[in-house]
């Protein structure tokens, strides 16, 4: 095929081009030759085509995500905000913290290992571009029915990929959650999230400035896989037989990036750039549109001295591909011979491939051909904007007007048997057949991960400063209600933090949704926005940047709604943490928090083929009132353990087989008690001498507190229900291997 230049493409204005095919409407291609004056070489088309995507652009969601700046809560922590590749905060001690969580869904569901392996690989890449050490990831996974056929190809390849790539690269895994539902069928969720840290001084951002610096791509060579790649997948509907656009998956290289990462921290270290951007999505056309967009605005790339893996790729491939370890810095010459030695020290393949200019333009030329010339805001953040119809969905007013109707327990064999049923139930049973394909303690630094309620890792090894992660999603609830959904997210993924001894600090977010182009999904997506602006306003945690994954749906079949949120918090000393469980016999149990009949979106419901009724009302108020309540109590907690998905029933369960010491509980209502889900509620264990202190601070901040009863023996004894320790391990434990071997 000849080279389409500029000045071919002025030429011949007529040649019909695969606009549709790329992803673009009919308007959006209108408006690319409207901006060029022109119709697009088919280069300039492969670029907004990526670009201009719902991965990449964020067209359908920027009208409701800008209420995470406008709603922003003043925050003296916040460095660095929404816009760059994530988020900064500062924690203290002269250290600031990165972090933040994105979506690989689609890629996922097509080869569930490198689908997998590249999420995790390029949100490592978002934190490194930070000028941050990454230090930890996590990884929230929804699937379908735990015994479905899809289920079983799926789950399997994406829990390998996620501990096949992050265990290469020498990073623990210290949370997530797995979570079965029948909307996630032929659509699992897989996202990622990282944390990196760093010194203050050595923040980097995405932004190329001053004309004759250079240009350098440095890491893996460019290939094949991945053209198109996320961009395009997570930019269309899956089809009821699977994807109608199947570009290949990326594959990654976890060596290639470990010795990235430790060349890039080198490289940064001697402070060789002014800016730098990682090539995950759109790949080239991504880094370069967006490193000349953030800076003076000018920048000429020769695209054929970008090295390549296979020499038969075309310009336009070459600008799409989504090849894995790939950065792109901006240098200045004075530096550049320094830079060079570095990569070659470590191996790292490095070219200088154009050079910042004082014009306005993005100019990539092929063998001296102009193939590129387009003002790069219009190609990074100037892309279409739709405000979307949106409708409440007929469904609301349905299920919220129905009761939930489901068999409580009566007496005790019926209560023994609630609690195993949830025990075993595969939302709540025992995971460790997953992470134990994680590696949790590399690195030295993890103080706790799953199956702990948050995780956290230590930044210093002197002062024993801290950070604790958690991230928390509840479709159900989200389905019932969106904007409430997310804001009890929010709540439970705070809570999570302050329960280990951790003050909340800030949040990122991964908004997974069906079609935007469903009113009644557009509208589960705003209200949920709406919910976690105004929770994270009212609870003083800004929102520091995050993902939006549209189009999760099969046919007419969307997800639930799941925003999942995560929030890091920092711990001064992360020897006192309060752990999740007790190891002693003779401690007091009680509960802080008000039960209430919330059984809609319960797992009890759920179990029972119920979603209906309305979700709990959050009550950040007292969230923030009881967050305060753990923190001054950590001082003299043995134990605590927030309740969330199976109620007070897999809170007791969890703490009991922890460490092999049963406890003993009395329950005036047992079967609302053990399987109501009320949100704000936490089991501490104290030692009877500090009963009084526990009671002065529950009236110091308002919290209902009730006695559940005491630990020691080795049964979980509820009332006259005796289940033996041994009896409610197996049933806890043989979930996982019985359905995934």
């Amino acid at each position: 095929m000849a080279l389409d230049t500029v000045v071919i493409a002025q030429s011949t204005p007529d040649t019909v081009q695969p606009f549709a095919e790329l992803g673009l409407k009919p308007d959006e291609y209108a408006r690319i030759k409207e901006i060029l004056g022109r119709r697009p070489t088919s280069s300039e088309l492969a670029m907004y085509s990526v670009m201009w995507s719902e991965h990449c652009s964020y067209k359908s969601s920027k009208v409701h995500l800008k209420q995470f700046g406008e709603k922003a809560p003043k925050s003296d922590a916040l460095l660095v905000g929404i816009g760059e590749n994530a988020g900064v905060v500062d924690v203290g001690q002269g250290y600031a913290v990165t972090f933040k969580i994105e979506s690989h869904n689609h890629p996922s569901f097509i080869e569930p290992y490198q689908g997998a392996a590249t999420g995790v690989g390029g949100i490592v890449r978002d934190i490194l571009t930070m000028g941050a050490r990454p230090i930890a990831v996590m990884d929230p996974l929804r699937f379908g029915p735990a015994d479905a056929a899809d289920t079983r190809r799926v789950l399997p390849g994406i829990v390998a990929g996620v501990g096949g790539y992050g265990n290469c690269l020498g990073l623990p895994n210290i949370g997530g959650e797995v979570v079965f539902d029948e909307t996630y069928i032929g659509n699992p969720l897989v996202n990622a999230l990282c944390v990196g840290v760093m010194k203050h001084s050595d923040i980097k951002l995405a932004k190329a400035a001053g004309a004759g610096n250079l240009v350098v791509l440095y890491g893996a060579k460019t290939g094949g896989d991945g053209i198109g790649g996320v961009s395009v997948l997570a930019s269309e509907t899956f089809g009821a037989g699977g994807s109608t656009k199947r570009p290949s998956v990326q594959v990654g290289d976890p060596f290639v990036e470990k010795v990235l990462i430790e060349c890039s921290l080198e490289i940064f270290a001697e402070d060789l750039v002014l800016g730098i951007q990682d090539l995950g999505g759109a790949g080239l056309s991504c880094a370069t549109s967006e490193l000349a967009s953030g800076g003076s605005g000018g920048m000429k790339v020769a695209l054929d001295k970008v090295p390549l893996r296979d020499p038969s790729l075309s310009p336009e491939e070459i600008l799409m591909s989504e090849s894995q370890e790939r950065m792109c810095a901006i240098v200045e010459p004075s530096k550049i011979n320094r830079f060079l030695e570095i990569c070659k020290k470590w191996d790292v393949t490095v070219t200088v491939i154009g050079e910042v200019t004082d014009g306005d333009r993005l100019e990539i030329t092929w063998n001296g051909e102009v193939i590129v010339n387009v003002p790069p805001r219009t190609v990074a953040h100037e892309g279409p904007v739709y405000n979307r119809p949106l409708a409440q969905p007929a469904y609301i007013d349905q299920v919220n007007s129905q009761k939930v109707n489901v068999p409580m327990p009566s007496g005790a064999a019926e209560i023994k048997a609630a609690v195993l049923k949830l025990a075993g139930a595969p939302n709540l049973a025992d995971k460790s057949w997953v992470t134990a394909q994680y590696d949790k303690y590399v690195q030295g630094n993890t103080i706790q991960a799953q199956p702990d309620d948050s995780g956290m890792v230590r930044l210093d090894e002197s002062t024993h400063l801290g950070v604790a992660i958690s991230t928390d999603a509840n479709a159900n609830w989200s389905y019932l209600n969106p904007y409430q959904g997310a804001k009890l997210a929010l709540a439970e993924a705070a809570r999570n933090i302050a329960t280990a001894g951790a003050r909340p600090l800030a949040v990122t977010n991964c908004l997974n949704f069906g079609s935007p182009e469903d009113p009644g999904v557009m509208w589960q997506f705003a209200e949920s926005v709406r919910g976690l602006a105004d929770g994270c306003l009212e609870m003083g945690l800004p929102v520091t940047g995050g993902n939006v994954s549209f189009y999760n749906q099969t046919g007419a079949v969307a997800i639930l709604p799941t925003p999942v949120i995560g929030v890091l918090g920092v711990i001064q000393d992360v020897r006192k943490r309060t752990p999740m469980s007790y190891k002693t016999s003779g401690l007091e149990l009680f509960l802080l928090g008000e039960t209430k009949e919330d059984l809609a979106g319960s797992e009890w419901a759920f179990l029972h083929g119920q979603r209906v009724g309305q979700s709990p009302d959050a009550d950040l108020a007292r969230e923030m009132r009881l967050i305060e309540l753990l923190l001054e109590g950590n001082a003299f907690f043995s134990a605590a353990h927030d309740l969330s998905q199976g109620g007070l029933s897999a809170g007791l369960t969890e703490m009991v087989l922890r460490h092999s010491v049963g406890a003993t509980i009395s329950l005036s209502n047992p079967a609302v008690d053990l399987l109501s889900e009320t949100p704000g509620r936490v089991i501490v264990a104290i030692e009877t001498s500090k009963v009084s202190q526990l009671q002065a601070l529950a009236t110091k901040y308002s919290i209902a507190i009730s006695k559940l009863g005491t630990t020691g023996g080795d049964s979980l004894t509820i009332n006259d229900s005796v289940i033996s320790l041994d009896e409610l391990r197996t049933e806890h434990t043989s979930t996982f291997p019985r359905l995934f071997g």
